[in-house]
């Protein structure tokens, strides 16, 4: 029994292609077709149910087992129609008599245009709707690619994320292509039904002429009773199909069903409700024009209007009240909490990172309004330690009435350092360089990399995609440049107390290399400074045990915190290998000796470290040479590398952080001797001659 049930719908498919052949008693044909009409009611009611396409991602097979079924009844149906004078059952003797109402010529035109309804609107509307729907989710398969690779290389994302969201690109392109093939059955359907209903009542007649021995007239009433009865009760199950398949290809992802959707979307506009009902009203100066009827949809609507804009206002007025309520109490007890002076004190201390926003952007931030801001807060710290080695202190979330609505700040220790500004529920489309369209928007600049961009609304979403645009939502825009500016601010944010954690992390594992170095070797003040070094440069700190040991080789005869933090880099040169290269190159900027030989004469030793003594006409050719080299190249490469000795990087890097503080300057020492360097371009320091 177990295995019938398991094997229920193979069974029903076989029966299906078996009703094609097999005749069938009246019996069992009404049976059927009380089937096929549950089944095409219970689809048509499923799709109104669904959040999105994938949640009924089997539709395309139904589709085609419901087109076989209603195939294979009016096959069936036929051979009775025409072998037993007109007798096909009940259900097609009760439609085709409920349509024709006595008369054979009306009803038949009724059913003919509900054929033609169904062939030309309906059907005809949802084979082109899903075929651009297929067009569309192929042609943007590429930009959604490129946003999930933007989203995990910027640790928004994990691996995770990215595959389960990778999987359902590539089925909901699976899906929309199975769509646009299984309309075509629903169109041919549509076309053998006016054939068989064709077929049905010019045979019937002539064999109930010339076999029947009935006169034309009974003739015409009893073919014409089958055929319409017939043909509804296979086309009243395709109508409902049909329309389905309509729903299920316009259907876009929300948050609820559709009907959640209609009522929530048109109740939250009350002033369209009166606006509709005034004009529906005035329809009554029409002279003839039914009053009763329009005076109580028009009355409906202004009720209905009256009735919500009025919550709407007593919602504002609640919440109104509940704020000044809480500032009253607060504004009571206040006075009470700061006499005790400890609790002065608490307000002395910054946060490491702050965040505050417009009051227009809070629903992207609290949970509450179901905001998932705070969840990816919590995956960037964790992409962030495991890219870094450093874990990203807690963000500190506050509102500020005092900017603009729907700008946002990013505060490193009480100091703001960043500020963005976001349109939610827009998104923001950035072209990568070959977008193969324009597209209509607001104007901006991405604020995390600078790039120009459009705010564009959700229903420009899909073309802007089809276009080759990375799409973004506002959330991911903060989120992103959050991330960045915490990467470039990460070497402030570490504390003593930070080291001590890793090194008790370190000692786990080794707690040999931690006592042979801290405090014998260097203290935890000096291993701060050289793990900001590396952290202000980009390099990971992952690797502690290798940092530690390369400071417990050198650190007893160097006692400059810079040259220790070189011989680390050197340590790390695999990291910073894959870190800087595209696995078997990289390309490269040198110096040529003539500058290097210029720096290495102008550092100077100092009681507090070294420093460079260079003429600041020197540094101003060397910065103009640099510059001019970068433009030359960034068509060739997207992160310009300068590579030097080893000797000469520490200073040069140093010169240069004054005039461009995010070039990256490695020196040949740093990179793995099985990647191939590629230079292409020298720096002379030499500004280059200007035209007259």
């Amino acid at each position: 029994m177990k295995n019938i049930l398991n094997n229920i719908i193979v069974f029903f498919v076989i029966g299906i292609i078996a009703l094609i052949i097999i005749p069938l008693p009246t019996f069992i044909l009404d049976f059927m077709f009380i089937v096929s009409i549950t089944v095409s009611l219970l689809v048509l009611i499923m799709t109104m149910y669904i959040k999105g396409p994938l949640d009924f991602s089997i539709f395309p097979s139904l589709l085609l087992i419901t087109t076989i079924l209603r195939l294979a009844l009016n096959i069936s149906s036929t051979r009775l129609i025409l072998s037993d004078q007109g007798q096909a059952g009940k259900v097609i003797e009760t439609f085709g008599t409920f349509v024709l109402r006595g008369n054979p010529i009306v009803g038949f035109i009724v059913f003919l245009i509900i054929i033609i309804v169904q062939f030309i609107v309906i059907t005809k509307g949802a084979e082109r709707i899903a075929e651009v729907s297929a067009r569309f989710t192929l042609d943007a398969m590429p930009g959604k690619q490129m946003a999930i690779d933007a989203d995990l290389s910027s640790g928004l994302i994990t691996e995770d994320d990215a595959r389960a969201r990778r999987d359902k690109i590539q089925k909901e392109s699976e899906f929309f292509g199975a769509m646009d093939g299984a309309t075509k059955l629903v169109k041919g359907d549509a076309i053998a039904a006016i054939v068989i209903a064709a077929v049905n009542l010019l045979a019937g007649t002539v064999i109930g002429m010339v076999q029947g021995g009935m006169d034309f007239t009974e003739v015409l009433t009893v073919y014409t009773i089958a055929t319409v009865g017939d043909g509804l009760v296979s086309q009243i199950p395709a109508l409902m199909i049909s329309t389905a398949t309509g729903m299920i290809v316009t259907r876009s992802a929300s948050e609820g069903n559709l009907n959640e959707d209609v009522k929530r979307q048109f109740l939250s506009q009350p002033r369209t409700l009166i606006m509709a009902g005034i004009v529906i009203a005035c329809m009554n100066l029409i002279p003839g024009s039914p009053h009763v009827q329009i005076s109580f949809v028009g009355l409906l609507l202004l009720a209905m209007g009256i009735v919500m804009s009025r919550n709407q206002r007593m919602a504002v007025v609640t919440t109104e009240k509940t704020e000044m309520q809480e500032l009253i109490e607060q504004e009571g007890t206040e006075a009470d909490y700061y006499r005790n002076i400890d609790n002065v004190y608490n307000l002395l201390g910054v946060e490491p990172i702050e965040m505050e926003f417009g009051y227009s952007l809070l629903p992207l931030v609290d949970e509450a309004s179901g905001g998932s801001f705070i969840d990816r807060i919590v995956i960037f710290r964790k992409q962030f330690a495991l890219d870094m080695g450093i874990v990203v202190p807690t963000v500190r979330l506050r509102d500020n009435g005092l900017i603009n609505p729907n700008q946002y700040l990013v505060k490193i220790k009480g100091e703001e350092v960043a500020r963005g500004e976001v349109l939610v529920d827009y998104y923001l489309a950035l072209d990568p360089g070959n977008a193969s369209g324009s597209i209509e928007g607001i104007d901006t600049i991405e604020p995390a990399y600078e790039i120009p961009g459009k705010w564009i609304p959700e229903s420009e979403r899909e073309m802007a995609e089809v276009y080759g645009y990375t799409v973004i939502d506002a959330l991911s825009v903060i989120v992103t440049h959050m991330s960045e500016v915490i990467k470039r601010h990460i070497h402030e944010l570490v504390s003593r107390q930070d080291i001590n954690i890793l090194l008790e992390n370190v000692k786990k594992y080794n707690q040999a290399i931690v006592d042979d170095v801290i405090p014998g070797v260097v203290s935890i003040s000096e291993l701060q400074k050289i793990l900001m070094n590396l952290l202000r440069e980009g390099i990971p700190v992952r690797d502690m045990e290798s940092i530690l040991e390369t400071i417990g080789d050198y650190g007893n005869t160097i006692k400059d915190s810079d040259m220790l933090t070189e011989y680390v880099r050197q340590k790390l040169k695999r990291t910073i290998t894959r870190k800087y290269t595209d696995g078997s190159s990289i390309k490269v900027l040198t110096l040529d000796q003539t500058v290097e030989n210029n720096i290495l004469n102008s550092a100077k030793q100092s009681e507090h470290g070294t420093y460079l003594a260079m003429d600041p006409q020197t540094v101003q050719q060397i910065v103009e040479d640099v510059t001019a080299q970068i433009n030359k190249v960034k068509e060739l490469v997207h992160q310009p590398v300068i590579l030097t000795s080893p000797i000469v990087r520490v200073y040069f890097k140093r010169l240069i952080d004054q005039f461009l503080p995010n070039l990256t300057v490695l020196s040949f020492n740093e990179i793995d001797t099985n990647i191939q360097i590629q230079a292409i371009g020298l720096i002379q320091g030499r500004s280059e001659p200007r035209s007259a």
